[in-house]
């Protein structure tokens, strides 16, 4: 995925980084790159900034994550990046193509065996959900994949992710009636062909605070969102809802580009990134689910039952290895598609 920045990414990322003008230089520096918007403030409140004050270490923030500059700095020997927070298929790929740096497994404790691998270590668990906005419907509120894809029912613009992704074409295949089970392999004709039904009426979001906005302004009043963006909005009072039917899962992974510079301390951000307390911390800001197995311990229950993992019977699991092994075909496909 090559992912552009757009001018709301570019507002959110500079309110983000603000804040880190007035952080004091201290003697080591890392860069940390994300996702920008709420998921990346709420990464440098917790991890990023108690990190630097524990381990006199300077945590700088980049973003958003771009799967082309990763392999270019890599690739050239000019590596900027230390510490980088990318989508599971992508780990799992970039392992692969020698990309990432081993890490360091005894540094990294209490870990959710399903988010740990030699080349990567689970940032946060996320579901992808239906979100609406409310003051656009005011009969039935739309609860399914199939309402998004119902221009009749539930007319006007539907905002969906823009990049060759896991989500949107199994999004696509459960509104046509595919069974959960029977996913994968992707009958790719079919979902473009779905897709094809309501393409007049998609507005892209390419990165989540984009997502925000389109929902929250009621520019685009239905959509797909990660759920954490959607319960960031709520708790702000936004007049926005969610249905967990069906939410699709999977995690986020941060991994250390091959080449890093400072591979030590990022092994250390990561250790404490990772920890139960930051972990449980950035899973009670977010919404998003913690990684660490003893994180949800030390959160409230309220925050607990906010989270991804309590909706595991309408739960559906991305499948990132075969996403992994398909990406690049998927994403040629994928782009035509969106250009036609």
């Amino acid at each position: 995925m090559t992912a552009t920045t757009s001018f709301r990414t570019r507002v959110a990322l500079a309110a983000t980084f603000g804040a880190l003008a007035a952080t004091p230089v201290l003697a080591e520096n890392i860069v940390f790159t994300s996702w920008g918007g709420t998921t990346q403030q709420a990464q440098q409140k917790h991890w990023a900034k108690p990190f630097a004050a524990a381990n006199g270490i300077n945590v700088a923030m980049d973003g958003p994550t771009d799967y082309g500059k990763f392999k270019a700095m890599v690739e050239s020997g000019n590596v900027t990046w230390d510490v980088v927070d990318v989508e599971g298929d992508f780990a799992y790929k970039a392992a692969k193509d020698g990309l990432l740096e081993p890490l360091d497994l005894s540094k990294l404790k209490g870990i959710d065996p399903r988010f740990s691998s030699p080349n990567a270590v689970g940032s946060f668990y996320y579901s992808f959900v239906l979100g609406y906005n409310k003051s656009a419907f005011k009969g039935a509120a739309p609860s399914s994949w199939a309402d998004l894809f119902d221009l009749k029912r539930f007319p006007g613009k539907r905002t969906l992710y823009k990049w060759s992704a896991p989500g949107v074409l199994e999004i696509a295949l459960l509104a046509d009636g595919v069974p959960a089970n029977k996913l994968y392999p992707l009958d790719l004709d079919r979902a473009f062909k779905k897709l094809d039904t309501i393409k007049s009426q998609i507005v892209w979001w390419s990165g989540g605070a984009q997502s925000q906005q389109l929902l929250a302004s009621g520019e685009t009043p239905i959509g797909m969102f990660w759920n954490g963006r959607v319960n960031a909005l709520q708790q702000s009072k936004a007049p926005v809802g969610m249905s967990w039917k069906q939410n699709l899962t999977a995690a986020d992974m941060l991994v250390i580009p091959k080449g890093s510079k400072n591979k030590e301390a990022a092994m250390k951000f990561l250790a404490y990134a990772t920890s139960p307390e930051a972990q449980a911390k950035f899973a009670t800001e977010t919404g998003y689910a913690p990684i660490n197995l003893q994180a949800k311990s030390k959160m409230a229950p309220e925050a607990v039952k906010a989270l991804p993992d309590q909706y595991g019977a309408s739960q559906i699991n991305l499948d990132m290895r075969y996403w992994a092994d398909h990406r690049d075909e998927i994403a040629k496909r994928w782009y035509a598609w969106q250009t036609k």
